[in-house]
């Protein structure tokens, strides 16, 4: 049997185990202060797991979200109906709502008007939700250009109710 003792080793193990150093040398003072410090110890840090990012793939990726639109007049004037195709009403990737209008714009260029787009959005965002099967999306360019936060508190449809 073998033992691994030797007295320096032993005061050093105990110093390190007590978190102590070795001992100052007194000073020349009237009193003999001894002063040891204690190490500050840190916990180590459990490195934090991190999920992998989740992807998100768009079913509606790709197809037209906007199926036609038509100009029709009513007893306030002109109307535009916006027919949104399935992927339109139920694709929730971000940036389609400029898309759809894109395409809006590519069926009728007149509809970028003061207002449209903000009616437009509105429809987009909140006709989804509270009318998801509501045939189409009437927008009015006769309606005042008060914002899109206005747009929303009219239900979409600032300036008087939609007839």
């Amino acid at each position: 049997m073998i033992r691994w003792y030797h007295p320096a080793l032993a005061v050093c193990a105990v110093a390190a185990l007590a978190g102590c150093g070795p001992a100052e040398e007194p000073t020349a003072s009237a009193s003999t202060t001894t002063t040891t410090t204690t190490p500050t110890r840190t916990t180590p840090r459990v490195p934090a797991t991190i999920a992998p990012p989740t992807t998100t793939v768009d079913p509606y990726a790709g197809q037209p979200l906007i199926d036609h639109v038509s100009w029709t007049e009513n007893v306030d004037g002109p109307r535009l109906q916006i027919f949104p195709t399935v992927a339109g009403r139920k694709t929730a990737a971000p940036g389609a709502d400029q898309l759809a209008w894109g395409e809006v714009l590519a069926a009728d260029a007149t509809a970028d008007s003061p207002g449209m787009f903000d009616q437009f959005r509105c429809h987009w965002v909140w006709a989804r939700m509270v009318a998801p099967d509501k045939p189409s999306w009437n927008l009015e360019p006769w309606r005042p250009d008060v914002g899109y936060p206005a747009t929303v508190s009219a239900n979409c449809n600032p300036g008087g109710p939609e007839r």
